[in-house]
């Protein structure tokens, strides 16, 4: 039996024969079976080839001929016909197909290259199950073990690495630092634990491109459906109180992923913050909850200070490390909150501050040009924060520069995204309640605010009356106090 097949990738011709057929009919039953699957591409010359390979695969194997219906079925872009994909393949040619946001997409693609491919991508598509799946997440959370152990040794030997006194240290003492200092440069650096939540968006993402799989009945089961994973809840906002400050400073821990702080601790960093080109964008942060790329990508005509309103339509966000322009987050992130007078204040500032930035800079610019440099003008993007050329300001430049007034203020470690979580506080203690806050924070249901800010807000209260109580002189409260101790 003999039938021509499609070229090969290089324009070889090739053929398919096969002898050894007990009776003509066996050889005529298979010769039909080529010739259907050869029809199965029509015009495509990709799947002309890959029906070609598959067939002259099967000529060296001296394999069993599929029927057609089960080679139509994997005749999908990208997807080898083979029956051999591995789940790493078929990851790679599903989001290539994706067309979800970039930030969606990116995110599947961090998944994918960091987790996926390395720990389930060897595994065969038809033949991966529920137990290869639970091996991985399983796996994760034996690194997880390892990664805490490290960090809390690395933590420990900082901790001998310091002298502790202002003075300096006597020469037994320094060579025994220099001891000290030698063995923390040879210990694994600090490393991140995949937490509860980013296991669920893997499993979200290994999901997501099987029941892709199962559409295109490559596979009839999905396992990431059944892996046991715990809750990925979002943690609890929690302040930062003296008691928990006086923690993180003895032992450099945080009590929670989510730290907020106070409203003192609000107005040392906005004070630490005056000096700085951004003060503005971080006050209004801090008072109406912007996220980060809101803030960056807040055009300048949706901020209305005679009105005393402004309206999020835009942000910016980053794909690696090159920034693009998108929609808000989510459909109820977008649209209109008010301002008070005070940021409507520091705005108009901050307005004053661009316009001199902007004359000097282009100033600079023609000067430097008659000297025969090709220094730009002002670039006119019509964003309220720009880079000190006008361009648009990255995200990460914001970050950095907010990590460096907390510092340089002494105060207790939270993230750039954590300042919007100090709106809800200043909200609270202005008087509004979980819906004000869920207005003003734009997020998408009333439980979502509750979920994350009811147990912080307790906390707010309770530090309030506990400085309350304390602003009242008792006599009893200061003998109590004076008195010895009992021995």
């Amino acid at each position: 039996m003999s039938q021509e097949l499609p070229p090969d990738a290089d324009g070889n011709r090739r053929r398919f024969q096969r002898t050894g057929y007990a009776e003509l009919k066996d050889a005529q039953k298979d010769l039909d079976r080529i010739r259907a699957i050869l029809d199965l591409p029509g015009d495509d010359e990709d799947g002309q080839r890959r029906v070609g390979d598959l067939l002259a695969e099967l000529q060296t194997t001296r394999g069993d001929i599929p029927e057609p219906a089960a080679v139509s079925r994997k005749l999908g872009v990208g997807v080898p016909l083979d029956g051999k994909t591995t789940v790493g393949e078929w990851l790679e040619t599903w989001v290539a197909s994706k067309k979800t946001k970039t930030t969606t997409t990116n995110g599947y693609r961090s998944h994918i290259r960091v987790h996926l491919k390395p720990g389930v991508g060897h595994y065969r598509l038809d033949r991966f199950n529920v137990g290869h799946a639970q091996e991985f997440f399983d796996a994760i959370d034996e690194r997880n073990e390892v990664v805490a152990a490290e960090n809390q040794a690395r933590r420990e030997q900082e901790a001998r690495c310091k002298w502790g006194k202002n003075s300096r240290p006597p020469a037994a003492e320094s060579a025994r630092l220099a001891v000290e200092r030698e063995k923390l440069a040879a210990m694994p650096p600090y490393r991140e634990i995949t937490g509860p939540a980013t296991k669920q968006r893997i499993r979200s993402t290994l999901r997501t491109a099987l029941n892709a799989a199962i559409k295109r009945q490559l596979i009839t089961f999905n396992p990431a459906s059944h892996v046991e994973l715990a809750s990925g809840k979002r943690p609890k906002a929690v302040l930062w109180t003296d008691r928990h400050v006086e923690h993180w400073r003895r032992t450099g821990e945080k009590p929670s992923p989510v730290m907020v702080w106070t409203p003192a601790q609000i107005g040392a960093f906005l004070d630490e913050a005056e000096s700085s080109r951004l003060y503005a964008l971080f006050h209004l942060i801090a008072f109406r909850g912007l996220r980060r790329g809101e803030g960056v990508g807040q055009d300048e005509a949706n901020v209305d200070l005679d009105g005393q309103e402004i309206t999020i339509a835009k942000e910016i966000v980053v794909d690696g490390w090159v920034p693009f322009e998108d929609e808000p987050k989510t459909d109820g992130s977008a649209g209109t909150i008010g301002l008070d007078s005070l940021n409507v204040a520091v705005i108009r500032e901050h307005r004053v501050r661009k316009a001199a930035e902007r004359a000097a800079w282009n100033e600079k610019a023609a000067r430097e040009r008659s000297e025969g440099k090709d220094t730009p003008d002002w670039a006119e993007t019509g964003k309220e924060f720009v880079d000190v050329d006008g361009a648009w300001l990255h995200p990460e430049k914001v970050s950095d520069e907010f990590r460096r007034i907390s510092e340089r203020a002494d105060l207790p470690p939270i993230n750039l995204r954590d300042l919007r979580h100090c709106a809800a506080t200043l909200i609270h203690a202005g008087g509004g309640d979980l819906h004000a806050i869920k207005e003003t924070l734009r997020h998408s249901t009333i439980k979502l605010a509750s979920d994350t800010y009811t147990s912080l807000l307790k906390e707010v209260d309770l530090e309030i009356a506990e400085k309350a109580a304390a602003l009242v002189p008792r006599a009893r409260r200061a003998q109590a106090e004076a008195a010895p101790a009992e021995t």
